[in-house]
């Protein structure tokens, strides 16, 4: 018998009692004979399953026959649309939906389909509602439905991030001959804002883009007038996608392709996309019209521009729209203070960078936290400078 076989049969001789007490420093502890891996994924994933079918709500028997008794024997789309409205148990909803769906000489309207999909988005019971929703889809009547109903079911998609069956509820509107059902302002809307919503990634934002364009084309060409939202939202995928000059063009055709005007929002994404690429011309040109219209910058706004006239080595710039921003109440971030300082010492101007630190705390522009991490920063990365200029000395200008 080779050592192999020796070692498979001395483990099958051990019997393991859970029940036992292990202790973790004993040196036949029950983790050291287990292999470490033994949590796989295909387990996490059976563990996963039963605790969310563990989890699952269950219905409450007695108060759904007491809601069906409130149902008269030949009940209306309107009665089952009051009944549902008045549960707060999404799961009744759904049974009593089904209860109705079940009875001869019943049919389901817009507003039963309505209400109960609202119940199930809003408890966040999206299988469930995905099958009312293919209910809906499924009507061969053209003029079944309306643009609330659908818009509803593209709000709730989107919140669980199922943006390609929104998508798909879009298309279908658009299809429907009845214009009351078709897509309006509102839904490109909701649209717009599901697909911007949650993402930093340039390459993701530039992939979403294509579909955004493809929304407004459509939404231009089925005569829906875009408003102030719709358009800040392509300028705002358009900086985010990193094409800024398309962002600049949807700007200059505000007020004359499209009749509304720009607000604070339509500045301050052109500022921020303007700045991260280093156009701090540009930038500056739309700062001006931003005041001229009476608005004031955003504190990210205000923060690209410091950080941008810092990183191109206009540092007295930089400070001077720093307290420009503090002045209109605007808050700073410790990236906007640490690069001014960075660029000030690479600059050999460590005891510019010192004082503004110190002038930073005496004014309460930062906290004590920030203050201490700036100083600690400083000292790491520059202190050998600072000390060469004369400065270790003194409680105002030492460094740490």
């Amino acid at each position: 018998m080779n050592i192999a076989s020796k070692s498979i049969r001395f483990l099958n001789q051990i019997h393991l009692n859970p029940k036992f007490p292990q202790n973790p420093n004993h040196p036949f502890n029950i983790k050291s004979i287990l292999p470490s891996n033994f949590s796989s994924s295909s387990y996490r994933k059976r563990v996963n399953r039963r605790n969310l079918a563990a989890s699952k709500p269950t219905l409450n028997e007695p108060q759904f026959h007491q809601a069906i008794s409130h149902l008269l024997p030949r009940f209306t789309p309107q009665d089952l649309y009051n009944l549902i409205t008045q549960q707060q148990d999404p799961l009744i909803c759904l049974h009593l939906f089904n209860y109705a769906s079940n009875q001869p000489r019943f049919t389901h309207d817009t507003t039963t389909f309505h209400i109960t999909i609202k119940k199930l988005g809003a408890a966040k019971m999206y299988p469930e509602m995905d099958r009312i929703v293919e209910s809906v889809l499924s009507v061969s009547d053209q003029s079944f439905g309306s643009e609330v109903l659908y818009n509803s079911i593209i709000y709730f998609y989107t919140e669980g991030r199922m943006l390609s069956k929104a998508v798909s509820v879009y298309k279908h509107m658009r299809s429907l001959k009845q214009m009351e059902c078709r897509p309006s302002i509102r839904t490109y809307n909701l649209l717009f804002a599901a697909f911007l919503s949650r993402r930093s990634n340039s390459y993701i934002n530039y992939v979403y883009m294509g579909t955004m364009r493809m929304l407004f084309k459509n939404m231009v060409d089925d005569g829906v007038e875009p408003d102030v939202f719709a358009l800040n939202s392509m300028i705002k995928g358009y900086v985010l996608s990193l094409h800024v000059n398309d962002a600049l063009r949807v700007y200059h055709q505000m007020g004359v392709v499209y009749d509304c005007r720009p607000n604070s929002f339509t500045f301050d994404y052109l500022i921020h996309g303007l700045c991260a690429q280093g156009r701090t011309c540009n930038a500056m040109k739309i700062c001006g019209e931003m005041k001229e219209k009476g608005f004031v910058p955003s504190g990210k706004s205000y923060n690209s521009v410091v950080c941008a006239f810092a990183l191109e080595g206009e540092v007295d710039r930089a400070v001077g729209w720093l307290w420009g921003m503090v002045e209109n109440g605007r808050l700073v971030d410790y990236i906007t203070c640490w690069t001014v300082v960075d660029e000030c010492c690479k600059r050999d101007r460590c005891g510019d960078a010192l004082r503004l630190i110190e002038e930073l705390q005496e004014k309460r522009v930062v906290d004590r936290r920030t203050y201490k991490k700036l100083r600690y920063e400083l000292k790491v990365n520059y202190g050998e400078l600072c000390d060469r200029n004369g400065m270790k000395n003194g409680s105002s200008n030492q460094i740490g």
